[in-house]
């Protein structure tokens, strides 16, 4: 069996970027929007700002290639697809247009160029089983998902583009801005108020803003949800079309879906929406991705996660099991999203649980030093934008966690943070806008782990202290367990020689305890698009999954909390809602009653 546990376990690149009111331009990984693609036996994954392709035979171990440099690499979203013989590519450059490129070898190339007439944002190119290729973009909180038909031999439109999809909030609460959809759309006068607040900080730093960006700005003050990220797919002779909202720096991060029988439409909402949906657990946000066939004929999607705290756009990429069920209904297991997942051979359940618990969480965490709040316990508190840091950059700053007993230990993630680095731009500024300069040399990242039953004498878990690898979410795998209490990561070596900072101890195994006794709770229809899960407290839990659906026997949608009250708000208007709250520990998971959400 193999393993790997979200987000992938990559060489996310750093990235210096210069923003209008900023002096100094920030640092952080980026990497988001990916196309994932089965193409002569191997898997690959283009996401934004890699300045390569991922690349792997099993969707577990993934290697990182550079790609040409006549390929737009500073441009965003990049989409891959299969047509014919060929890999189609393109990226996104919303002010000029947009060039296909395309070749029968992914990593060697060569790409040949074909000259695009228009300039779109969030490409998504798909060819039907009758020959026709048909191409979807968008990326905007004023405009929609657009399509049309392209000639496959000169990628040139052929007949008028169609609007296919337009945003919602009012009916459908998962396209609503903000934190677990917090915002509503925002009155002209109060956009206004907004931009002049703005405007005055940067005249302050004594820099202006181009006319052209003006209303750009202004869109983003006006909490209208993106409607962007286009992914076409068809099963059963369905079009399925997916779309991300309402924003890529927020929790709520989702892929909603539409089915036609027509590849331009009429396109009417799923039942099931969002489709990726993923606002809770250590690191949120599944929207803006691509759905995926394998060698097996496993549905795969992956999409975008949420970081955002060193700059909007620090994201990672997640990968999950997905389906479609016996009703023709898109779907995508996010209910343990970024806990280990199991590859199997062959036919794999999607609804599979996890074979490993989560262990780590609320630990007593100790450490060699820290660097003001930044504290042992930020590591085990799972929640990627908070961070322990060591007081001091040098070698051999170490960071321990007390599981309380011996445990059965299995896997265990070590997620890397930034903290506001402050390094000179080594390279070129480039992109659309000239601000941006993605790190082009490799990196390492070195440490050791290791395991102690009594915390006087350990042993060796992996020894990365050689590694030539950077790699800020590896992920270790004891798949036959190993009984440990405490866990210590000693680190050698991070990029740009800053402090250590670990967002994430993360270990998981099996305890030897009970599982949670089933848990009760009410749900009550707030609102049109809210509602508000309440959980009776009760020992011996770790935390609860809020499962809901417009079935009950469908409970697709998934929210991770480590409390007992969560507000719901990613509800359809009209729509009757079941719901279920599965209790985790140590030891196991315990699944609710399904009941029917009150209304108030």
């Amino acid at each position: 069996m193999k393993y790997y546990c979200n987000p992938l376990n990559v060489n996310y690149r750093y990235q210096f970027n210069l923003e209008p009111d900023r002096q100094i331009p920030s640092v952080s990984r980026e990497a988001a929007d990916p196309t994932l693609l089965y193409y002569q036996g191997k898997y690959y994954i283009f996401a934004s700002m890699t300045l390569g392709v991922w690349v792997s035979e099993d969707l577990v171990t993934w290697e990182n290639h550079r790609l040409p440099d006549n390929l737009p690499l500073y441009d965003y979203a990049p989409d891959a697809r299969v047509l014919g013989d060929y890999v189609y590519f393109c990226a996104s450059r919303a002010s000029q247009n947009c060039d296909f490129y395309r070749t029968k070898d992914v990593l060697n190339g060569p790409y040949e160029k074909i000259p695009g007439s228009f300039a779109f944002w969030d490409p998504n190119l798909f060819a039907d089983e009758d020959g026709k290729v048909y191409f979807y973009w968008g990326c905007s909180n004023e405009t929609p998902i657009w399509g049309t038909e392209l000639d496959p031999e000169t990628m040139q439109p052929v007949g008028e583009k169609k609007v296919l999809i337009t945003g919602d909030p009012y009916t459908r609460g998962y396209e609503r801005f903000g934190e677990n959809h917090c915002k509503m759309p925002c009155s002209e006068e109060e956009i206004e108020v907004r931009y002049q607040e703005f405007l005055k900080q940067v005249h302050a730093s004594g820099k202006q803003i181009s006319a052209e960006m003006v209303p750009v700005i202004k869109g983003i003050f006006s909490d209208k949800p993106y409607i962007e990220g286009a992914w076409m797919d068809k099963h059963h002779g369905k079009y399925y079309l997916q779309y991300a909202c309402p924003g890529a720096e927020m929790n709520v991060y989702a892929d909603g879906v539409y089915v036609s029988d027509h590849p331009l439409g009429p396109f009417e909402p799923a039942k099931n929406n969002p489709y990726s949906y993923k606002p809770g657990g250590f690191i949120p946000g599944a929207g803006h991705g691509s759905t995926m066939t394998d060698a097996q004929h496993n549905l795969w999607h992956t999409s975008t996660m949420r970081i955002s705290m060193n700059h909007k756009f620090e994201r990672r990429v997640g990968l999950w099991p997905a389906g479609l069920d016996s009703d023709g209904e898109l779907f995508c297991n996010q209910r343990y999203g970024d806990w280990p997942i199991a590859v199997e051979e062959g036919q794999m359940d999607p609804w599979q649980n996890p074979q490993w618990y989560l262990l780590s969480y609320g630990k007593k965490a100790t450490a060699s030093s820290c660097q003001e709040e930044k504290t042992p316990d930020l590591a085990v508190d799972e929640n990627v934008q908070t961070w322990w840091r060591a007081a001091t950059a040098e070698k051999g700053e170490w960071l321990q966690v007390d599981l309380g007993s011996c445990k059965g230990v299995h896997g265990v993630q070590i997620n890397f943070a930034d903290d506001q680095i402050d390094v000179p731009i080594s390279g070129t500024l480039s992109g659309e806008q000239r601000n941006r300069y993605i790190e082009e040399k490799d990196d390492v990242t070195r440490w050791f782990l290791e395991g102690s039953k009594d915390g006087v004498h350990y042993e060796m878990i992996e020894d990365k202290s050689q590694a030539d690898t950077d790699l800020p979410h590896d992920f270790i795998v004891l798949e036959e367990g190993k009984e440990f209490r405490y866990v210590k990561l000693t680190v050698l070596e991070v990029p740009y020689h800053q402090p250590a900072c670990i967002s994430g101890l993360r270990i998981f195994g099996k305890g030897h305890g009970e599982k949670a006794q089933k848990p009760e709770f009410q749900a009550v229809r707030t609102s049109d698009l809210d509602m508000m899960v309440t959980i009776h407290p009760q020992e011996n839990v770790v935390g609860y999954n809020i499962l809901w659906g417009t079935d009950p026997q469908k409970l697709y949608h998934s929210y991770m909390i480590f409390d007992t009250k969560q507000n719901i708000g990613a509800l359809v208007k009209g729509e009757t809602y079941y719901v279920r709250v599965d209790a985790f520990n140590e030891n196991g998971i315990t699944e609710g009653t399904v009941q029917k959400a009150d209304k108030q």
